[in-house]
């Protein structure tokens, strides 16, 4: 799915600039450009980078019963 249609930057796209270390809108701006033309895009730019960077809820459950 296209994230950012000004710079066609699809969301498998912006998850691999987050893997990469991005961790703003505007790094992910530098990255790879989503976010930069028109900005109608930078509302989805932001929840992404906020569920990527999100800690699991399964990463708080117990080990073990």
């Amino acid at each position: 799915m296209y994230v950012c249609i000004c710079f066609a930057v699809t969301d498998v796209e912006l998850r691999d600039c987050i893997g990469e270390g991005a961790r703003t809108v505007e790094e992910i701006g530098d990255a790879c450009g989503a976010g930069t033309g028109c900005g109608t895009c930078l509302d989805r730019v932001d929840v992404l980078l906020a569920a990527e960077l999100a800690p699991s809820v399964m990463s708080e459950l117990p080990l073990s019963a």
